[in-house]
């Protein structure tokens, strides 16, 4: 996207943003958010955020400048594909339609920017809450990418951008996804990279592989994101003579404590009490990189975007990530990124004992690859393409500047300079 970026201290100056957004969590998507509420304030805009649900992420964002409230709205989650989840997502929508033209009416944004698929009213909202003429356009910034749902699930989800001004989106993946249910939504939608910001002050990996390999996994515990790919990849490292250890630094979703306790009988089960532990969800994501070797991100299905592996890169640290989707975007192009095929828990074993094999190497082609990270995924960058967006959206230009997008099944020029060899396990 094009415009005078210089220009962009003030360039929001009086201008009424209401950003929506499903959950007060600090995952990925809440992340972006954070760097996206940046974005706006540091460009002067008033932004409000209507959160569905309180969390961590409310301070986060009054921190950096946002007013936040928490304005009830449907969540779309699979457990809702049921009679009785959809009996509930009707009786949500009631309650949260009236709520959230109260709060537009109260707020007045020139634009509302629905940070997820995953609230859909928030797209469509605007256009029936009877504001007239001081509608506020609406950008919807999509983070998901269910390449293997169903045909009338993906048209479910791509229908309210139908009713959104503009798309954003954070992977050429995700446009992939959208164009199967709708060429004329994912032509018009704009790919902005992640903004990712770094460790204040990065540590290289340890010289040595002393004692056990240290293996971490960041991220929701739940069977697509395939955390237990990652302990049975120990028994099976175990096994082999090798010694390692694994954290796991995550939650589940409400409703969804079942696979936690799973995860944690086959722990028992598989007698890896003293190999792994469980953190819950925490926020220092840079210590748990800092004290481990090896990040681990072995997601069954697809994923919109990997954050989790940019993290691991910009801590210096090799990553073994599965060969899918937006993960295979996000860390393709790094020296030290290691594919395996997705669901494999022996390919990430193999990959575990081949990175300790070429140690040396693989550490220092690790703390090479943190600047080009740096540069691809700059927070600065990434805050100020999101102003730009909004104040294009502001003066009824549209998302006209947009980024080109390959064609289906073909892959970003990383750049002759790359220095990466693909390597599939």
């Amino acid at each position: 996207m094009t415009g005078d970026l210089s220009s962009l201290p003030g360039a929001l100056e009086g201008t009424r943003v209401l950003l929506a957004h499903p959950s007060g969590e600090m995952y990925g998507s809440d992340r972006m958010l954070l760097e996206t509420v940046s974005g706006l304030v540091d460009a002067r805009a008033e932004v409000t955020l209507a959160l569905a649900s309180d969390g961590p992420l409310a301070a986060e964002a009054r921190d950096r400048g946002a007013t936040v409230v928490v304005c009830e709205s449907p969540v779309l989650r699979k457990s809702m594909l049921s009679v009785r989840g959809l009996a509930r997502l009707v009786a949500t929508t009631v309650r949260a339609y009236r709520s959230g033209r109260r709060l537009l009416r109260s707020v007045r944004p020139d634009v509302v920017l629905v940070n997820t698929l995953t609230i859909p009213l928030w797209t469509v909202l605007p256009r029936f809450a009877g504001l007239g003429r001081t509608r506020p356009r609406v950008i919807c910034h999509v983070h998901e990418a269910e390449g293997k749902a169903s045909r009338l699930i993906g048209w479910m989800l791509v229908t309210p951008l139908r009713f959104a001004d503009g798309v954003l989106a954070n992977s050429r993946y995700s446009i992939d996804v959208l164009r199967r249910s709708s060429a004329k939504v994912a032509d018009r939608a704009v790919l902005i990279d992640n903004g990712v910001a770094g460790p204040a002050h990065a540590h290289r990996a340890r010289t040595a592989l002393d004692g056990p390999v240290r293996l971490l996994y960041i991220g929701r515990l739940s069977e697509r994101k395939g955390v237990d790919l990652a302990v049975d990849a120990v028994r099976l490292l175990r096994e082999r003579g090798c010694e390692a250890t694994l954290e796991i630094a995550g939650a589940v979703f409400p409703g969804y404590e079942w696979f936690e306790a799973s995860l944690r009988e086959q722990i028992r089960r598989d007698n890896l009490q003293d190999a792994v532990r469980l953190h819950g969800f925490s926020d220092d994501v840079w210590s748990l990189i800092e004290r481990t070797d090896i990040v681990v991100v072995p997601s069954r299905f697809d994923e919109p975007f990997g954050n989790t592996a940019v993290e691991a890169i910009l801590g210096g640290r090799p990553v073994i990530v599965s060969d899918t989707s937006g993960l295979r975007e996000a860390a393709e192009g790094y020296a030290s990124a290691r594919f395996v095929p997705a669901g494999d828990a022996a390919a990430i074993a193999d990959a575990t004992i081949h990175l300790i094999d070429r140690w040396p190497g693989v550490r220092d082609r690790a703390w090479a690859d943190r600047a080009r990270a740096e540069a691809r995924h700059s927070p600065a960058a990434y805050r100020r393409r999101i102003a730009t967006s909004v104040r294009s959206m502001v003066r009824g230009r549209g998302l006209t500047d947009r980024t080109d997008v390959p064609p289906t099944g073909t892959r970003p020029d990383l750049g002759a300079d790359s220095g990466t060899e693909r390597r599939l396990v």
